[in-house]
């Protein structure tokens, strides 16, 4: 094989694993997916991707994200437009609606998580720390759970946190009152 096609088939599987995972990988895994066993080589192939994608497709791009992983995604100005369309939502209603309260009333105990949205919220947390749209702090026994950048940049949320405690809040009060004219109360959890 030449130079060339070495390269076409390493730029090749990391297109193929960027698509195909849906998660944001790690370089050591974009690394061994390559098969170029090169950190640098890699990087160069990463930003002509990146630089490909930003010139090919108006509504995907590929970022580096605040962790130093990489992710293909829908660029988030889009993700309410297209939501009916997409086959599998990233995160059930249940875990949605835990990071909901989670982006509200942060900082928050694992206790009062547990008291509110009960013992299955362990599961949720699990999820939500695998997508790193959560982190938290050990204080004595108890954890103490935060939203992430990565979490505000993937639901396209700017600004600091009283910020989006504000909007959330004017977001459940519209629900509310539009539940309360059709006599079906449902709390709605998009976060934008």
């Amino acid at each position: 094989m030449t130079k060339i096609e070495i390269n076409d088939e390493a730029t090749a599987k990391i297109e193929a694993v960027l698509y195909s995972s849906g998660r944001p990988l790690k370089i050591e895994e974009l690394i061994r997916a390559s098969g170029t066993e090169s950190r640098t080589k890699t990087l160069e192939i990463l930003n002509e991707i990146m630089k490909k994608t930003k010139t090919a497709f108006k509504a995907l791009e590929v970022v580096i994200l605040p962790d130093g992983s990489y992710v293909f995604q829908l660029k988030p100005e889009y993700s309410s437009s297209i939501k009916r369309y997409a086959s599998k939502p990233i995160l059930p209603n249940a875990t949605l609606k835990t990071l909901s309260y989670i982006a509200y009333m942060q900082p928050i105990s694992s206790k009062q998580l547990v008291e509110t949205r009960g013992s299955g919220v362990y599961d949720h947390l699990k999820e939500l720390r695998q997508l790193d749209f959560i982190t938290h702090q050990n204080v004595g026994r108890l954890k103490i759970y935060n939203t992430t950048e990565k979490f505000q940049k993937y639901f396209g949320i700017q600004g600091d946190v009283e910020n989006l405690k504000q909007r959330l809040f004017s977001k459940v009060r519209k629900t509310a009152k539009l539940s309360e004219s059709n006599s079906a109360p449902e709390l709605d959890t998009k976060l934008y």
